[in-house]
């Protein structure tokens, strides 16, 4: 099919407003059918010609159904892969599907939504709590108009540099600041790609979620997965499974760190005695080069640290860690570095302590369970973190995350990452490769952007 307007894709509504919608590519030989061939690859050497006769002859539905669903051949799962697409659900929402080892795909980025419309989830639907939601949005919208000019100032453009990136990268820095007004309910979109059997396996842990929002995606997921793929998912549910899963979600899904730090490594269990087999390949990595992944053999490092929401949606894209998904509260402050940045106008700063004040006890005031008091929880406040990983997986977050062009909350961490393991592997002969000026400002921040080209002048 040459017109993909014409394209028909798999569309559901959720109960609570979000859209999904699995990609119809308009191909022929779909993810079923592709999976189909490369298991029967595996078993025969007949070649690929055989098995598209065998498919032309069968189709690929039997086959799915009765060795991937029936007889659980689950790694015939891997070998066909979908692209689906969420849209209106939460921040919230959106870190649960997220929050997953194995999740490819891209969320929008606060920079690029309009959020003077932009609808904000309200579960609990009263006057007070749409009220919050509309008082954070109102503050958000008067902070990036008012900061543009006051950085501009601070940042004044240089004859060199290009006065449209220039610009960009004002806004940019204006919203950086602005988004710890947005509470977590307001509302975003993904995109989700994978294999059939890694979307089947998150959604078994996903229907489970202690937010009812992500309960109601995950069944309109569950729901045009098995329209678009009705040989691979099965709605059949085993209860000993199904209850496993639920005790697991209540106890596991949220973390909150009773006794928080500011920042620590609580954990190193790499063996310096294993490393030194490295000790070569440690000191030699060039700039932008990743350490090998079997050095991650030696063990893991673990840190605890504050950050707030806003960066850690950030520092979640970093799936080769793990780390607990943190509990949104307002127990532990704002985090300073926003409220400094609005102090460039003492009247912005003023009312923005004020508002956070009020706007605490009034969240306090909903009288709802701490999971949804995270929907009315603006996205600056800080949240306990736990991260544990290995060598390779930590020297490159550090690494990413400690420029200029990450925002300065999560930079901070990722500093403090470096310092902490360049004082415990540097005899090991671990080389760490630093940005020389990371809280300079600079405008090719700006240029971190998807633009359309096609009518651009050569």
């Amino acid at each position: 099919m040459n017109d993909i307007t014409k394209i028909t894709h798999i569309t559901k509504t959720t109960e609570t407003g979000g859209t999904v919608v699995v990609l119809n590519t308009g191909a022929v030989i779909g993810p079923e059918a592709e999976a189909m061939l490369q298991a029967l690859h595996s078993r025969s050497i007949g070649g690929i010609k055989s098995h598209l006769d065998v498919l032309g002859k069968r189709g690929a539905e039997k086959f799915m159904s009765t060795y991937y669903v029936g007889y659980g051949h689950k790694s015939i799962g891997d070998l066909g892969s979908a692209s689906i697409f969420v849209e209106g659900i939460s921040m919230l929402a959106a870190k649960a599907i997220q929050n997953w080892p194995l999740y490819s795909g891209q969320e929008s980025s606060t920079r690029y939504i309009d959020f003077a419309e932009q609808p904000f989830m309200d579960p609990l639907g009263t006057d007070d709590s749409r009220r919050i939601l509309e008082t954070w949005r109102s503050f958000y919208l008067r902070g990036v108009t008012e900061l543009q000019p006051l950085l501009a100032a601070r940042f004044p453009r240089e004859e060199s540099e290009d006065e449209a990136t220039y610009t960009k990268a004002i806004n940019a820095r204006a919203f950086d600041i602005m988004r710890s007004f947005l509470p977590a309910g307001a509302t975003t979109n993904l995109a989700w790609h994978s294999n059939l059997r890694q979307f089947a396996d998150k959604i078994l842990e996903l229907r489970h979620h202690p937010l009812e929002e992500v309960r109601t995606v995950t069944a309109g997921i569950e729901e045009a997965l098995l329209e678009a793929f009705p040989n691979s998912f099965s709605p059949k549910r085993y209860e000993e499974t199904e209850r496993y899963n639920e005790q697991a979600s209540r106890e596991v899904t949220y973390f909150h760190d009773p006794d928080p730090a500011e920042f620590e490594v609580f954990n190193d269990t790499v063996d310096r005695t294993l490393l030194a087999e490295y000790q070569e390949l440690l000191s030699l990595r060039p700039p932008k080069t990743e350490l090998p992944k079997a050095i991650a053999e030696c063990g893991t490092i673990g840190f605890r640290f504050l950050l707030d929401f806003g960066s850690f949606r950030d520092i979640q894209r970093h799936r080769a860690v793990t780390q607990r998904m943190p509990l949104l509260t307002t127990e532990l402050g704002f985090a300073e570095w926003y409220l400094e940045e609005l102090g460039m106008s003492d009247a912005l700063r003023s009312d923005a302590e004020k508002l956070i004040k009020e706007q605490k006890k009034q969240v306090e005031a909903l009288n709802t369970s701490p999971e949804i008091a995270q929907y009315y929880t603006a996205m600056g406040f800080n949240t306990t973190n736990r991260l544990v990983g290995g060598l390779p997986a930590l020297v490159y977050l550090a690494e990413l995350r400690a420029t200029r062009f990450v925002h300065p909350t999560l930079r901070k961490r990722a500093l403090q990452m470096m310092d902490a393991l360049d004082e415990r592997f540097k005899e090991s002969g671990l080389v760490l490769h630093r940005d020389p000026d990371p809280d300079r400002f600079d405008i090719k921040r700006g240029e971190h952007d998807i633009v359309d080209r096609s009518s651009t002048k050569t």
